[in-house]
């Protein structure tokens, strides 16, 4: 095999030596990740061991043979990178960690060395989305659903491949929805709303009085701004950055017949005005994201809490309701204090009018394996509902 190196790479392409010639091609990564520096030809012979080791080396391995070949390499790649080493090699002891934070961290880190191993794996894709590979599925629907229009022949990792073709699945099956009887259908790259609790509270907690309007902050699937629109919320004005979240909320929020109740907005946390409910579900955890994805997950520096909180108050009718849906997850991680959320809350003239707690449901609170197990098994979900103080 032989290994081709970039003197100065290109951010969008990718370059290889193959045939004793010199090639290059666009590069697509979802999750922001460069294109790998140094590439070999894999195929059909190519040895599951050699292939990690290459992988961890940050090599990566265009493939060129079976396309239901190269998926089972990429279920051997992951197996020993679970496990830490190659078939029938011991993993290495893990570090015990000394905290609930240093925990988190370790988690993080094994997580993102996993992924870029794991990335190294390509695929190649020609003229409207078809894959030049034997027994290649066809993907056209789904790469339309992420990526748009197709463009050009682009290299793009094994393993997002096949997150987009679980993604468009999932868009076509929906997640059942107990609070609204009926179920949400999520778009690639927005979060799905699978934590259902959370729902639940936004549809049994009492409303304040006269709330015929509401402000949904991050609207991603249109989730809540549905339970809003069903419980009899004439006027719902709906926000986010993300493109591919409004997109997504005005296809379930037509499908859920709620859509003339909605409004979406393109906007940084709130829309203009005020209303007597105010409802946001910010990402729980204050931590760097490694994909946009996450940005549904983490919040570096609780920048979008605090700004929903310093806001909040100014977009408030008299008597209104701030809604704060919030997991304590990032306390028992040691990462953010009860205390510095109190804080802030009443640095931004706010109080808190009532907390509505429920216990998460999810399979990891009661998975003893998992790194975090203390942390999730301790985990409760609140409904912090703020006045001005």
């Amino acid at each position: 095999m032989s290994v081709q190196t970039s003197a100065s790479p290109d951010p969008l392409h990718i370059h290889w030596e193959e045939n004793g010639e010199q090639h290059s091609a666009r590069w697509r990564s979802e999750a922001g990740m460069p294109p790998p520096k140094r590439v070999v030809i894999a195929d059909d012979t190519t040895n599951a061991d050699v292939a990690y080791r290459l992988a961890c080396e940050g090599t990566a391995l265009l493939w060129r043979g079976d396309f239901q070949n190269a998926r089972q390499l990429l279920q051997a790649l992951a197996r020993r990178a679970d496990h830490k080493g190659g078939k029938g090699k011991k993993a290495k002891p893990a570090k015990v960690p000394s905290s609930p934070t240093e925990a988190f961290h370790l988690h993080r880190q094994a997580q993102s060395q996993r992924a870029r191993t794991l990335a190294m794996l390509l695929i190649p894709f020609d003229e409207g989305y078809t894959i030049p590979l034997r027994r290649a599925p066809d993907v056209k629907l789904a790469c339309n659903e992420a990526y748009g229009r197709y463009e050009e022949p682009f290299i793009a990792s094994m393993r997002e491949l096949l997150g987009l073709i679980g993604a468009h699945e999932w868009r076509r099956t929906g997640v059942e929805i107990p609070a609204l009887g009926a179920r949400i259908h999520p778009h690639y790259g927005v979060f799905s709303p699978v934590r259902g609790e959370y729902v639940q509270m936004v549809a049994d907690a009492p409303l304040p009085k006269n709330a015929a309007l509401a402000f949904d902050i991050g609207v991603g699937t249109g989730v809540l701004s549905a339970v809003l629109a069903k419980r009899g919320v004439a006027r719902v004005i709906a926000t986010d950055q993300d493109q591919r979240a409004l997109s997504c909320a005005r296809e379930n929020l037509a499908l859920l017949g709620v859509d003339q109740q909605v409004e979406l907005q393109v906007a940084d946390l709130f829309p203009e005005g005020r209303a007597p409910l105010v409802v946001c579900n910010p990402p729980w955890v204050p931590a760097r994201p490694s994909s946009p994805i996450e940005y549904a997950v983490y919040d570096p520096d609780s920048r979008m809490l605090r700004g929903f909180l310093s806001g909040l108050s100014a977009h408030l009718t008299p008597g209104g309701e701030g809604w704060l849906i919030l997991s304590d997850l990032a306390e028992h991680l040691g990462l953010r204090p009860r205390a510095q959320l109190l804080e802030w809350i009443a640095a931004a003239g706010l109080k808190v009018i009532d907390r509505i707690d429920v216990r998460p449901i999810h399979p990891r609170a009661s998975d003893a394996t998992d790194p975090l197990h203390a942390a999730r098994a301790a985990e409760v979900t609140s409904l912090w509902k703020l006045g001005a103080a």
